[in-house]
């Protein structure tokens, strides 16, 4: 077939990235703003050797589980792949998504399960998708990159799929509904000051984005300016007019004069309030700065790690170590139920916000270890000694290096709970897991981010090679004073 050749399509799948998946004639067809279901007329872009890409030109029939977008913009902008979904529907293609990655990928014996049904005799489940009774206004966390319409005005909105092209958005629908406001303040301002937006191809002009963060149960609002510069004129001003915001606690510019797409770069600049806000998971209270890595949907954040505390099966006197820590959110969940929690996180600031967020919450059985947890945790065990019940690991997309892994094993914890933002390195390192001993028990998916295609799942694995007790290497002394003084009922001193 040739470029902008037109032809009929069934969509029968979905990709990764929430595109809609077709074939004609065996050939495989990558389809955006389809969903299973559709009947298209499409238009060839780009064809390879196995696979091709196509344009939409129009729907023929549509799919039983197709609705009108709620957003004007939902197509062009890269953000919401999924909006013509039903959330019934999507809450499926993520369970299914996570299914075929397990198995595929993982070469595990998964099956589907839905209600309160039990798996097949000897099949790992794969349980229904924890989804949200009202998937919009979600977001605690929004970043906007600057730049010019076609008649030169500044404007904030939302990269295009797969380009830097911005899409002017006023109010995303995801996002907190003080998003839009606040953003006019800024774009106002700037257009006032004659603040130049940063253009990443001349590496010139001042501002490259705009953040913005709600707490979503305190409603404490913070904005982040990241500049390409070090102040920015008049900012006294600004900071006066955004006080006006109810709910305004936190002003401040990030500083990030590299050519990067790195959104934000190392330093800070306080221009209003403590330098952070608060909000809170659960009963937990935590500080989140500009920097500080928090879930953005607190709502789904919550569930998510009342199933982690759930298959980490605490009962009180458990040594646990939580890998890719952050700011300490699951350390904490964990310490709450936990004998002592070890956090490992490679960015040092986090760790700070990680002891702060202990010290504000009266959890004292934490410790808390800056560094690569690839390199930390074989340091500390070689060093320490330290024995683990149950160990928690929530990497990147990327996974958990073999490195790490291979560690996990030698501390032999009864139970691994693993936490991951991408099913397809998870079902890899599940796979390696399970051929050192480790059998996957169950996977439930969280529904994180509705209306995109990602998926964010809570495994359990259990030892299925668990050694004697007596066989467990002996905690160090202050860990064995900590544990008297705890089972003595006394307050930990630790």
């Amino acid at each position: 077939m040739n470029k902008n050749e037109l032809f009929t399509v069934d969509i029968t799948d979905v990709g990764s990235d929430g595109e809609g998946i077709g074939k004609t004639e065996g050939f495989t067809w990558f389809i955006k703003d389809t969903i299973p279901g559709d009947v298209i007329e499409a238009s060839v872009m780009k064809i390879k050797k196995n696979y091709g890409f196509a344009r939409m030109v129009r729907i023929i029939t549509p799919s039983p589980d197709r609705v009108e977008s709620a957003c004007p913009i939902a197509r062009s902008c890269g953000g919401c792949t999924l909006q013509a979904m039903s959330y019934e529907a999507q809450l499926r293609f993520k369970q299914s998504k996570v299914f075929n990655n397990l198995t595929r990928l993982g070469g595990l014996n998964c099956v589907m399960v839905s209600g309160g049904a039990d798996a097949e005799d000897g099949k790992i489940p794969v349980l229904e998708t924890i989804g949200m009774d009202s998937p919009w206004r979600y977001r605690n966390k929004a970043q906007l990159p600057i730049g010019y319409d076609k008649n030169g005005r500044l404007v904030a909105g939302f990269y295009a799929g797969h380009s830097h092209n911005i899409i002017p958005q006023d109010d995303c629908l995801i996002g907190a509904e003080e998003n839009e406001a606040i953003t006019k303040c800024v774009l106002d301002f700037c257009t006032q000051k004659h603040i130049s937006a940063y253009d990443e191809t001349r590496h010139e002009g001042l501002l490259r984005h705009i953040l913005l963060r709600k707490g979503y149960y305190t409603g404490e609002i913070m904005v982040c300016l990241v500049i390409n510069g070090e102040s920015l004129p008049c900012a006294d001003e600004l900071v006066s007019r955004l006080r006006e915001f109810d709910g305004m606690s936190s002003i401040s510019l990030n500083v990030n004069r590299e050519r990067t797409n790195v959104i934000l770069g190392s330093r800070l600049i306080n221009l209003y309030g403590p330098g952070y806000i608060t909000d809170m998971i659960g009963e937990l209270t935590f500080k989140i700065n500009p920097l500080s890595f928090f879930q953005v949907n607190p709502v789904q954040t919550a569930k998510l790690y009342a199933k982690a505390l759930e298959y980490a099966a605490l009962t009180g006197g458990e040594n646990v170590w939580d890998l890719y820590c952050g700011i300490g959110t699951i350390s904490l969940f964990l310490a709450q139920k936990a004998g002592f929690v070890r956090g490992v996180e490679i960015i040092p600031e986090a760790i700070d916000n990680a002891r702060d967020n202990a010290a504000m919450n009266g959890l004292e059985n934490t410790q808390f270890y800056v560094g690569s947890a690839e390199d930390v945790v074989p340091e500390v065990f070689e060093k320490e000694h330290c024995h683990a019940d149950v160990i928690v690991v929530d990497p990147p997309r990327k996974g958990c290096d073999e490195k790490l892994l291979e560690t996990i094993v030698k501390m032999t914890p009864d139970r691994v709970v693993y936490v991951s933002c991408d099913s397809a390195t998870l079902a890899r390192d599940l796979k390696w897991m399970g051929a050192h001993g480790y059998q996957t028990v169950k996977a439930q998916p969280v529904d994180m981010f509705p209306h995109s295609g990602h998926v964010e799942t809570v495994c359990l694995l259990s030892n299925t090679q668990r050694p004697k007790k007596e066989s467990y290497i002996t905690l160090d002394v202050e860990m064995e004073d900590y544990y008297r003084i705890k089972n003595e009922g006394k307050k930990s001193t630790t």
